[in-house]
């Protein structure tokens, strides 16, 4: 189920409905059913990770901090497993109906959750007695652990097997060891790092553990921002889902406003330039200096307002539900260095790799070549976060290069000088550094978008070999691109010198209107497209 389609738009009126006329402990336990419904949509049995992920570091929380469960906080976890094993491992879905296995291998699932749930309850009276610091380093490694390990069975076996064998082959040693027929969970790189966090949070103190199964789990499964996040930390989102929230006029326009406006990103322009970019980076002839040069520049848009629209959305619908998220992106192509950009972008994911990797490597606080490895090291695993592919390794990789070069060059923008005669000089330096590092992320999309580190050097030769020609082979975008595009552009720029993202507050209403009117004609014209996936789904 994805935002821009009809089926969503039902969802939503009937989780919004129930929400209104249901007390506050039915509405969290609906919103719980109402995630569930939402991810299994695309398949029912990667419902069972989920649950596992849940059951997992709840108890791993408990465990670290308080050294015990009571009785209800081990059976809630333990029943939610052995009944996720049997309706989502063991039950076959398939045409929209359900079917028991009539073969023995087809039931293994259900006993062996039985069984492995069991175990873990046998051995609980001697977990419980294990000294404090013991029992919370066994537990803080059961839950990066298993997390880990389920990210990287799922999202990178298959690639690290893949690289193993071409690296073997290379030398001359002929090996195929095979790879696992598994579908990718979609956005479980999102949720695992939700619930990961959670843990790391309890273990430093920073958070006292949820002691309800179901608002944790709604923590865990909390729709709007399920699959494409943000990344929402514990300490932000369970306090309001444990308690009553209050549903505002003003937050419910807000919340409309994002969703409309995030349909627009998404429909109207993402959408519309998706196959002008595909026609130059799914090409299998010759391209030109221009075609890489325009494809590059539309896939940046592209796959910004695909991203942020996602989060637009995902903000918006919490509202509607009385959930503040945090905004994901602030206008991260106005940015003057690396450092700004992953300020402004992907927020939830750079503070996460700050706080989570960067600090605990020592972060600014080592010596100096220390710091560039840590810059390295967060980018390269940020790249990898991104898929199972060595062009996004390449691509973190790129961007962490940027990050040393600009600290080792001294380029820091955040510093303002006081002296108004410079005034004219600092706006066009500002404008000039703006450029150029727009054009330095460009080139980095550029190593994202590439099907193949082959593709990646042609088109590198050509930007550098074939300046100039400006034949032009790709498609043209659709005209709700066309048009949305520039309004777009203006739109951020507006919010950007106003500073704030309620900026349009400030005019009369009437161009308020006619700027919704507008947003809406382009996004019925954008629904000729067809309805695709959002990028970040497969991360």
């Amino acid at each position: 189920m994805i935002f821009n389609s009809a089926e969503f738009l039902i969802f939503l009126g009937i989780t919004y409905f129930f929400y209104r006329v249901l007390p506050f402990r039915a509405q969290n336990l609906m919103l719980l059913v109402a995630g569930y419904v939402f991810y299994g949509w695309w398949n029912p049995r990667m419902l069972f990770l989920i649950l596992l992920t849940t059951a997992l570091d709840f108890c791993c929380a408990l465990m670290l901090r308080k050294g015990w469960l009571t009785p209800t906080q081990r059976a809630l976890p333990s029943l939610s497993l052995v009944l996720a094993s049997f309706l989502f491992l063991t039950v076959k879905w398939s045409g929209g109906s359900l079917e028991l296995p009539i073969d023995w291998q087809g039931w293994l699932p259900f006993p062996g959750a039985i069984a492995i749930v069991g175990l873990i309850n046998l051995l609980y009276p001697k977990l419980v007695a294990l000294p404090q610091a013991q029992r919370q380093k066994l537990f803080l490694f059961a839950s990066i652990g298993i997390n880990l390990g389920i990210l990287g069975v799922f999202k990178y076996f298959n690639f690290f097997i893949d690289s193993a064998e071409a690296l073997l082959q290379s030398a001359g040693v002929n090996a195929s060891v095979g790879n696992l027929n598994i579908l990718l969970p979609v956005g479980i790189s999102f949720y695992t790092f939700q619930t990961m966090s959670y843990t790391l949070d309890v273990y430093r103190e920073d958070i006292e553990p949820e002691e309800k199964f179901f608002d944790f789990a709604l923590f865990a499964a909390f729709f709007p921002q399920l699959v494409a996040g943000p990344i929402v930390r514990a300490s932000d989102l369970l306090p309001q889902l444990s308690r009553p929230r209050t549903l505002t006029l003003e937050n419910s326009v807000r919340g409309i406003y994002l969703i409309l406006f995030g349909l627009f990103k998404k429909v109207a322009i993402a959408d519309g330039l998706a196959a002008s970019v595909n026609t130059v980076y799914n090409s299998t002839g010759t391209v030109s200096w221009l075609d890489v040069i325009a494809a590059t520049l539309l896939f940046t848009f592209q796959i910004y307002c695909d991203f942020s629209a996602y989060s637009d959305i995902a903000r918006g619908v919490s509202k509607l539900f009385g959930v503040e998220l945090m905004n994901n992106f602030r206008l991260p192509y106005f940015s003057k260095t690396p450092s700004e950009f992953w300020q402004r972008w992907h927020i939830s994911l750079s503070t996460w790799l700050r706080d989570y990797v960067y600090i605990p490597l020592g972060g600014n606080r080592v010596s100096t070549s220390r710091i560039y490895g840590n810059l390295m090291t967060v980018m390269l695993l940020g790249g990898l976060w991104h898929g199972a592919a060595w062009n996004y390794v390449l691509w973190g990789g790129y961007h962490g290069a940027l990050l040393c070069g600009y600290r080792l060059l001294g380029i820091d923008f955040s510093k303002k000088t006081g002296d108004s005669r410079n005034g004219a000089i600092a706006i066009l330096k500002a404008v000039t550094a703006t450029v150029i590092f727009f054009a330095l992320t460009c080139y980095g999309w550029l190593l994202f978008r590439a099907n193949s580190f082959n593709q990646i050097a042609d088109y590198t030769r050509i930007l550098l070999t074939d300046v100039g020609n400006l034949s032009l082979s790709m498609s043209k975008p659709t005209l709700p691109a066309l048009i949305g595009l520039p309004l777009l552009l203006l739109y951020e720029t507006f919010e950007y010198y106003a500073g704030t993202v309620h900026f349009y507050d400030r005019y009369p209403s009437l161009i308020r209107g006619a700027l919704y009117a507008i947003l809406t004609l382009l996004i019925i014209m954008g629904t000729s497209n067809a309805p695709a996936q959002f990028i970040y789904f497969q991360f």
